[in-house]
């Protein structure tokens, strides 16, 4: 029984694995590492964003709910877009941005206009970020943690955080907590 159920859960966390593999990734270079920790050089880059009031996995939520809309079709000429990975999210004041990356093959000409208004489409320069990559489900206090963890990091190698930490998310929400992929960012200031 002990070695069917073993088996059972090789073959679900690896279909897991391959749900995140399937979509487009945000494209960046590892610059440095060290353990569970990256410096990264992010291309430029469009994002879809909106901004949500509320609590952060409301807020989320919600923001995810109207990028979705935008990359389903609501938009002109009612185009499908390609998901991607990470679903970012950042503090804005009492609000919260939520992003999708757009896939790379757009660029701000060639993207559908958005039908909501509350969907912005940014183009966003090259960026070089610091990133902590952890799993499970998150809550406010994993991001505390390994927020604190990264900002420790950027202190000890004397690295200059510009702006604020940002999170991102990879997977689908049916993926295993032991599979997800989650991500504390800070842009760093290059030497």
């Amino acid at each position: 029984m002990r070695s069917v159920l073993a088996a059972l859960l090789i073959l679900i966390s690896g279909a897991q694995v391959k749900a995140d593999s399937d979509v487009e990734h945000a494209r960046y270079s590892v610059v440095a590492s060290s353990g569970d920790i990256e410096i990264r050089d992010y291309a430029a880059q469009v994002v879809a964003e909106t901004t949500v009031s509320g609590e952060r996995s409301s807020a989320i939520s919600e923001g995810f709910r109207r990028l979705a809309g935008y990359i389903f079709g609501a938009n002109q000429p009612g185009e499908k877009i390609a998901m991607t990975a990470p679903v970012g999210q950042r503090p804005a004041g009492e609000n919260w941005r939520v992003t999708f990356t757009m896939p790379a093959s757009y660029s701000m000409k060639t993207l559908p206009k958005p039908n909501n208004q509350a969907v912005e489409l940014i183009e966003l320069p090259p960026q070089r970020l610091a990133a902590i990559r952890f799993s499970g489900l998150v809550d406010e206090g994993d991001l505390s943690q390994n927020q604190a963890k990264l900002m420790r990091f950027l202190e000890q190698e004397k690295l200059k955080p510009i702006g604020a930490p940002r999170y991102a998310f990879y997977d689908p929400p049916w993926t295993l907590p032991f599979n997800r992929r989650n991500e504390v960012l800070i842009e760093i200031a290059r030497p």
